[in-house]
């Protein structure tokens, strides 16, 4: 392909570390983002020719809008997440994911963005019940006033608003709904990390209510081709692509065992009181971006989990 700039905020999170190192050396990237998480300042990304680090806010329209001039590509990965940050912090969350969504669009039709628009959205779009959901079914708010789905809410909220943008304005966009999506560099609040973190060390692991959830877990490489994918092919645009594996599945409690097992881990299991409302059952269809996409996941869950226990013991003093 052509060479091309591609504008990505939230730049410095780990699912966009691993995409700017596909990237790069064949195009420049410009990482746009505030640093509350930051997976890119401890990378070899952070000091290379071919990125761009533009510390802003997307709630700064001003800012936000000339970082992204001479853009060909915009990917919008920035977003609060995280159960414990998304309870503690509703209206931010809300703030951010829709006001920030609305302030990229808008600043990709000024800018005139021509190639592709990328928007993250999420699988908590189905509910608390999503089996082999297909992004045809239909999406779900939850109950008004549960702080748990104020993320969900926001994220189908930005949906809506960059399919306008594609249907009013032509603007190239494509949404992605990722499914627990995980691998080396990541930060924050996620199970898996947390309990690849705690095993290595023969920690005890938390489990927050029963651990029936059943999840379908996504290695971040496997997350980060679909993403190119979706990049580069002309059928992507005005679609939108639910991005796991649904061969990854497990519950909570079988994950926990998983994670101790592959590693060898002598921790323990404990059980704690739920943080909020949950999401039982979280499995995507995925046939569609098998079909437009070409797109199959590889990476299966022993794997992962030891590829990215590696990426930890490297970092462990």
């Amino acid at each position: 392909m052509p060479s091309k700039t591609y504008f990505i905020t939230g730049g410095a999170g780990f699912i966009a570390n691993a995409l700017i190192r596909r990237l790069v050396p064949d195009h420049q990237v410009v990482v746009y983002d505030n640093f509350h998480r930051d997976t890119l300042s401890a990378s070899d990304l952070n000091d290379h020719p071919d990125v761009r680090v533009v510390k802003g806010d997307v709630l700064d329209t001003d800012t936000l809008t000339r970082a992204m001039q001479g853009a060909d590509v915009v990917i919008h990965a920035a977003a609060i997440a995280g159960i414990d940050t998304v309870i503690q912090n509703p209206v931010t969350t809300m703030r951010v994911n829709m006001l920030g969504t609305a302030n990229v669009l808008e600043a990709a039709h000024i800018n005139g963005i021509s190639d592709r628009v990328l928007d993250f959205s999420t699988s908590e779009v189905f509910g608390s019940m999503a089996f082999r959901s297909s992004e045809e079914d239909e999406t779900v708010a939850g109950s008004a006033g549960e702080s748990r789905w104020s993320y969900a809410v926001s994220k189908l909220a930005g949906e809506h608003l960059a399919k306008a943008y594609h249907k009013q304005f032509g603007l190239p966009i494509v949404t992605v709904r990722p499914f627990n999506v995980y691998g080396p560099g990541q930060t924050g609040e996620s199970a898996m990390q947390g309990f690849i973190r705690k095993a290595l060390n023969n920690e005890t692991l938390s489990i927050h209510g029963d651990g029936n959830q059943i999840r379908a877990w996504c290695y971040v490489d496997d997350f980060v081709e679909c993403l190119l994918r979706c990049l580069e092919s002309p059928e992507a645009i005005g679609e939108s692509f639910n991005v796991g594996n649904a061969r990854a599945v497990i519950t909570i409690l079988g994950l926990a065992n998983a994670v101790c097992r592959v590693l060898g881990s002598n921790s323990t299991i404990e059980h704690v009181d739920a943080l909020s409302a949950d999401i039982a059952i979280r499995i995507p269809g995925v046939e569609k971006a098998e079909e437009l996409l070409g797109f199959k996941a590889s990476v299966d869950l022993d794997e992962g989990i030891l590829r990215t226990a590696e990426w930890f013991r490297k970092r462990t003093p």
